[in-house]
């Protein structure tokens, strides 16, 4: 029974893509720019699969003989978000971009949102780091009690506050009031965004939930889960489709919790396919500008690797991608950038083989389908 599985390394792109100056982001390439600049990337295993065929970069060279299929993946989807690029992968490009409010939300917004919260108004509302944020309203915060929203360049409605003044679930139930305001309008996502900690050490931590606008159009998830082959998703991925599709949720502790858990669901599983968000690679190190980071969880996620490849047999797919880039040299701003994601594809005993540049995301969501046998939305198999 053919099993699949698919990393998504959240951010790493591999070069900008040719419409990326409409988006100001000529020159981003996330991996080579990590490497170069707090390189050498150690990643053996990575590079025997392909990575370095597709990028070379300081201390990653190109295989003789890789083992993987390798290429590049341009998005179609007008957008350059998580979930454009999530959802592309499994076959539902999306057509209009999400809107953003980089200036911040309207009382139009924010009104009924503080309606709902039972607050008289909030903190912040403007585009902002995460972090630099927290340090600069989380003690305010913590004596009024008062939510703090942020934005960003990406399409997303953000609330911060801390555990010990607002009780996680009362945090989740301000964000699901959110979510309902903010369909009409296109927003992306509502993230909660739970910090701990005191002024000068404040710290998010790993029980952030995101509340997303659902696919636009059926998506390969969908069609598995009708057809009862498991879907099992890892990390973020039940966030990020609504729970569209997803038969089994799996929220972990970031990358090395969810190369964990990938593997030893994967050990249990005999059909269907593992769906694993990888995100501190965004959250951590792109969004915060850190190539160290970066290239350390590089690193991991290549030591991480060898309890998954050896739960693989003959007849399964493997699939490491990406849903965006996110280079952590770029000063322009520190969002997201639109650039090829890399494209790795392994299956045991198997040779590997260059994929060239697909022109779609939706090559992967063709690539499972037919590994599980199950037709997909629009793409190619790889």
């Amino acid at each position: 029974m053919p099993r699949a599985v698919v990393l998504v390394l959240d951010g790493v792109g591999v070069g900008e893509l040719p419409d990326a100056a409409r988006y100001g982001d000529e020159g981003t390439n996330t991996l080579l720019h990590a490497a170069e600049a707090a390189g050498p990337l150690r990643t053996p295993r990575l590079a025997e699969l392909g990575l370095g065929c597709i990028q070379p970069a300081p201390g990653l060279l190109p295989a003789r003989a890789p083992t993987g299929s390798f290429g590049r993946m341009r998005e179609r989807s007008a957008d350059k978000d998580t979930q454009s690029g999530h959802f592309e992968l499994m076959g539902c490009a999306v057509a209009q971009p999400y809107t953003h409010f980089s200036g911040g939300f309207p009382a139009e917004i924010l009104d009924p949102f503080c309606r709902a919260a039972g607050v008289t108004r909030v903190l912040g509302n403007r585009a902002a780091s995460g972090t630099k944020i927290l340090d600069e309203l989380g003690p305010e915060h913590e004596r009024t009690g008062l939510p703090i929203v942020y934005t960003s360049a990406d399409s997303v409605f953000q609330v911060a506050a801390h555990e010990e003044v607002v009780p996680v679930e009362t945090l989740y139930r301000w964000c699901e009031a959110a979510r309902a305001i903010l369909d009409p309008y296109r927003v992306g996502r509502v993230i909660a965004r739970p910090f701990v900690g005191s002024a000068g050490r404040y710290v998010r931590t790993f029980r952030r939930r995101d509340y997303a606008m659902p696919p636009p159009g059926p998506t390969l998830l969908d069609e598995l889960a009708r057809r009862g082959v498991p879907v099992i998703g890892v990390g973020k991925i039940e966030d990020i489709f609504s729970g569209r599709g997803i038969t089994e949720a799996i929220h972990t502790e970031g990358n090395r919790d969810g190369m964990r858990r990938t593997a030893e669901r994967l050990a249990r599983l005999d059909h269907g396919f593992v769906f694993t968000n990888l995100v501190e690679f965004d959250s951590h190190y792109g969004h915060r500008r850190d190539p160290a980071g970066m290239v350390r969880a590089l690193g991991e996620l290549d030591a991480d690797l060898a309890p998954v490849l050896a739960e693989l047999r003959a007849g399964d797919l493997l699939v490491l991608t990406a849903d965006h880039g996110n280079d952590p040299t770029f000063t322009k701003t520190t969002d997201h950038t639109r650039e090829h994601v890399p494209l790795l594809v392994y299956e045991p005993g198997k040779r590997g083989r260059d994929l060239g540049i697909r022109e779609s995301f939706c090559d992967v969501g063709a690539t499972v389908g037919a590994a599980l046998g199950v037709p997909a939305p629009a793409g190619r198999p790889a």
